[in-house]
């Protein structure tokens, strides 16, 4: 951070908010003297593309080449002193779009962060800069997809490479499982969520896909399948109802579902099963 005597910070030039891609690119020049970089509602990167310019902060100095990078997640603000005109891209990411990417890592998207970083070097980065910059010179010709997946490739490296106070998913405990699985016996028979079983279990969905797996062993709707399956034998073992009934009473949608799975996982069909309960 620059002296207190110097010269009022001349800030850098806003960017607007990344569109509903989550991700957008800008070029910023700015003038020698103080700049100032005010906090952004989404998480900023800085890529010099511009000559050398020299600067310094009140922690060091530092030179600007082309590809440096710097970091501000969302909420940062900084000033640093550039001795030379710059040229920057901006690239700005929507933390909606990190929470997605950290779904997709198995974190969970409520504990998604990136850790602030300066003058460093990273040619993933630059690689999906210089794609956003020339996506932007030509028009954006390719349209929201290719920027939403851009902004998608972006963010899993930044959470994989950058983060900050986010780790491993913390596993289910043993009161969690027992209540999730005994919430879905006693529900076998209806239209089970994801969102609800999360909500049992009380964490978020994307969280819970990993944890329950590890916990378990399985899927989650690989549990309920196999569940609703050994609940459909046991039916059809007892000889009180037709197969149709077994199949709505299980949680299937109809009776050729069930023995589509039923053959799957046991081997064999629901009218087998009777019949294996008739000649017992």
């Amino acid at each position: 951070m620059p002296e207190q005597d110097q010269a009022p910070a001349v800030a850098l030039p806003p960017v607007g908010p990344a569109p509903g891609a989550g991700l957008r690119a800008d070029l910023r020049r700015t003038a020698p003297g103080v700049v100032a970089l005010d906090a952004a509602s989404d998480h900023l990167l800085k890529v010099h593309v511009g000559a050398p310019v020299r600067g310094s902060c009140r922690h060091h100095r530092f030179l600007y080449t082309r590809g440096d990078v710097d970091l501000f997640p969302e909420g940062t603000s900084d000033v640093w002193e550039e001795e030379g005109p710059s040229t920057s891209l901006i690239l700005r990411l929507s933390p909606a779009l990190l929470r997605r990417a950290a779904g997709d890592l198995g974190l969970d998207p409520d504990r998604a962060g990136l850790a602030p970083r300066h003058h460093f070097r990273d040619p993933q980065i630059e690689h999906i800069a210089g794609a956003l910059d020339a996506e932007r010179r030509a028009g954006h010709p390719s349209g929201r997809l290719y920027a939403e997946g851009l902004g998608l490739a972006l963010a899993v490296h930044l959470l994989s490479r950058y983060p900050a106070s986010i780790g491993l998913p913390v596993g289910l405990s043993v009161p969690q499982v027992r209540r999730v699985t005994a919430y879905i016996e006693g529900h076998l028979d209806q239209d089970l969520s994801l969102a609800r079983l999360a909500g049992v279990a009380g964490v978020s969905p994307s969280h819970f896909k990993t944890v329950f797996r590890r916990a378990v062993g399985l899927p989650v709707h690989a549990y309920v399948v196999q569940r609703r399956v050994h609940r459909a034998e046991a039916l059809l073992l007892r000889g009180e109802l037709p197969a149709s009934q077994v199949a709505l009473e299980a949680g299937f949608a109809h009776q050729s579902h069930l023995a589509r799975w039923m053959r799957r996982l046991l081997g064999e069909t629901p009218a087998a099963v009777a019949r294996r309960a008739r000649s017992g």
